[in-house]
This record gives C-alpha cells, structure tokens and sequence, in this order.
C-alpha cells in the first residue's frame, strides 16, 4: 500500500504543468494608442521585448499553444501578426508601421472574460503640465464635451436582440454633438470618436483639457428585469446612492475599467484634498443645476424611469472642477427601450430635448467671456396670451430673425410661458 501511494506521488509529480492555450486575438485603436488583448485559457508566464529594424513586439509564452489563427485587419499601428509553435514554446511577433512603446499586463477573469494578455501600443510624449485655468477669450462658445460610455473591449449593456451599449451610446452621441454644434454660441468636444476604450479619469481630464463647461456623459444600462424602462438623469454623490437602482447603476458602470482592461492606478490627484474637496463641491452646486435643467427639458417628451432624477458615486463624474451629469438614455435590457434607442426619430427627438435642456442651464448660469454671457445680459420676455414673434420683435426693436438665431428656434410658433431671450 505504501510503496503504492509513493508511485502515486512520483507521477504526480512528474506530470508537467499544463499549458496555457492562446484562445483568440482582439485589437482596438484609439486616436492614442493600440490595444491588443489576447484571450488565455488560464495565466501564463511571459516575455516580451522591442526590437528595431523594423520595428516589432516580440511575445514568448513558454509551455504555451496556438489553437488558432491570430489576424489583424488594417490597423494604424499594427502591420500584420505572426506567430511560431514549435516543442511548447509559442512566440507571437506583432510587425508595426512605426517605433511604439509596449506596456503589457495580464489581467484575471472577470463577469465578460476570461484570463486575458493586454499589450498597449503608444508615442509616449515627455509629460507636460497642463493648465486647468478656463479660456478667457471674449465672446467663445461655452463647450460641452459628450462622453460616450464604454467601447472597444467593453461593450457595455447588451441588449435583448444582441444591440451593444457601446455602439448605441456612440451614435447618440453624435448626434448630440450634432444639435449643439448647431446652436450659436455652443460647441461640442466628442471625447470618444470610435470603438475604443476610455479608462473613467481620462474621459474627465480630456474635458479639463480642452476647457469644458460641461461633461455630459451618455449611458443606456441594463437592469436584471427586462420590464424596467425609461431615462433617467443622475449626478455624483458622495454620501451614497439617492437609491437603490441609482446605487446599482454607479457599482455597475464603475467595473467598466476592469473590464476594459485598465490597470488600476494609486496616484495623488494634482490638486491637494483640501482645494480638491472645495473645487469639487462648487462643480457639484452647478452640476446639480445643469441636470435639473436637462431632467425637465428631456421629461416633456421622453419616458423617465420613476422620477428620472438621481444621484450616485459614478466615478466618471468626479471631476474637481468641470459640472458634470450622466444620461441613462435609456435601458437597453427592456425590448422597448432597445428598440427605441436604435430608431433615428427617437434618438433626434432625445438628443434636441437634452440640447434644448443644457441650452437653458447656460443661459440662466453663462460663464464669463461668453457669447451667451454677452446674450444673457440682455432683455428676456415671457410669452403671454396674444403674443406673436413679429409682436415682440417690434416691441423690443429688433427683428424676427435675430430672436429666432438667439433661441434656436426653426419656425415662428411661440407658446404662454416661454422664455425668449432678446438679443443687446
């Protein structure tokens, strides 16, 4: 018995290590940088190193298999892979257009994927410092930078019929862009253009970046009931979840960073806590303000989930300086909503009301040197029975088309109650 158990023993011992398999090849490209994510069938030990003439990334995987073929589709970045498997050793070489930096990391299964190899390609530039102080050119379009969530590795939400989060929120967001672009004294910073990802913080210093007013970012989640539905508008909060589906939502969309596959990093903020703290606290009074504005701009003609209104500690909204809100446009989970937020009608009749909502925040709260500041400062007048455009026009001597420019207005209809702004 014993001398059979230390056999036993022996070839256990002896059995070597399995090896991990190479299960697939995924690549993302973003105006920055080049991901590309190897799926793994469990960790793996690896290697890899630059080499010049010409340029290429070399990966070894010992006691490692290739199962599959590994092809990349025109890439900016990446010319074409190839790839050895020879007694156990698999070497993968990735043949670049130009010189680039590597950085790489393995990263653990998660709710989407399994055990993963991310390598990222970039121009590392020398680190600059970068000014956060607010342009003050006289007369400038207040900016509004529109963030469209998830991308590239993270699809986000899926959909009943297979629709991905990260495509929907892309389109309307463009189309956002769109209708602010087309209102006078008003432009849009896109933060993200294309399927890639975006970890949380650099969505928010992007908009620091180029001077945002704004930071609307664009969302259309999923809930573990497929009956729920509706759009809801939802700010930071750091003293918990103003409920429980808000609470959900922000622990849901906080994940996006693991799952796109970003390394999470423990640095000091630029500012210190304290000024950080009182900063903070003066963009959440206005954030607070902006999303009211779109909240009741957007509940005249778009369902809302329950109130539609709510607040939670959602990690893209954290920036020290710059209002921000995030847009639930949606629940991609509920058949309805899906559908909805597919069909271009519906997508135009949200983004005009969202427009419309971020317009009249601006004009009640103008930052200084802006074209709307100059505008605000003028006369307004609140439609009562019997008034027409050419009515007030006279009366206020100016003309039907400067007050229809100032208003974003495309016809001469105006209705009891509402407020036209009338031009110095």
């Amino acid at each position: 018995m014993k001398k059979a158990l230390m056999t036993s023993i022996m070839l256990l011992t002896s059995v070597p290590l399995l090896a991990a398999e190479v299960k697939g090849m995924r690549v993302w490209s973003g105006p920055d940088n080049t991901r590309a994510v190897f799926d793994l069938s469990s960790q793996s030990d690896y290697k890899l190193f630059e080499l010049d003439n010409p340029p290429r990334v070399v990966i070894d995987m010992p006691k490692s298999a290739l199962n599959t073929q590994l092809k990349v589709k025109k890439n900016k970045d990446i010319k074409k892979v190839r790839y050895s498997n020879k007694d156990g050793q698999l070497r993968i070489v990735l043949d670049l257009h130009h010189k680039l930096n590597s950085k790489s990391f393995l990263l653990k299964p998660n709710d989407t994927y399994g055990h993963r190899l991310v390598v990222d390609l970039s121009n590392e530039k020398k680190a600059v410092e970068k000014t956060v102080a607010k342009v003050t050119k006289k007369n400038r379009d207040v900016v509004i930078a529109i963030d469209a969530g998830h991308g590239g590795e993270d699809p986000g939400a899926i959909g009943p019929t297979g629709t991905y989060e990260k495509d929907v929120v892309l389109k309307i967001a463009n189309e956002l862009a769109k209708e602010i672009n087309a209102q006078q004294g008003m432009k849009a910073l896109l933060i993200r253009t294309g399927d890639y990802y975006i970890k949380h913080r650099k969505r928010f210093e992007k908009a620091r970046d180029h001077n945002a007013d704004l930071f609307v970012s664009i969302h259309a989640d999923a809930f573990h009931s497929n009956k729920v539905h509706g759009a809801s508008v939802y700010i930071l909060s750091q003293r918990g979840a103003s409920s429980e589906a808000a609470k959900w939502l922000a622990a849901k969309e906080n994940k996006s960073d693991s799952i796109g596959g970003v390394v999470i990093e423990d640095k000091k903020d630029m500012l210190s806590q304290v000024l950080y703290d009182l900063s903070q606290n003066a963009a959440m009074e206005e954030s607070h303000k902006a999303a009211q504005s779109v909240h009741a701009s957007m509940k005249k003609v778009v369902k809302l989930h329950g109130h539609g209104f709510g607040q939670a500690n959602f990690l893209v909204l954290k920036s020290p300086d710059v209002p921000s809100m995030l847009i639930e446009t949606g629940y991609i989970s509920n058949p309805g909503d899906e559908k909805n937020l597919k069909n271009p009608a519906h997508v135009k009749k949200l983004t005009k009301q969202i427009s419309q909502g971020i317009r009249h925040y601006f004009y009640q709260s103008p930052p200084p040197n802006t074209w709307i500041a100059a505008q605000a400062k003028g006369k307004k007048h609140v439609v009562q029975s019997g008034d027409t455009l050419s009515g007030i026009a006279s009366k206020f001597g100016t003309s039907i088309a400067a007050i229809k420019s100032i208003n974003n207005k495309s016809n001469n209809a105006v209705r009891i109650g509402e407020v036209l702004y009338l031009p110095n």
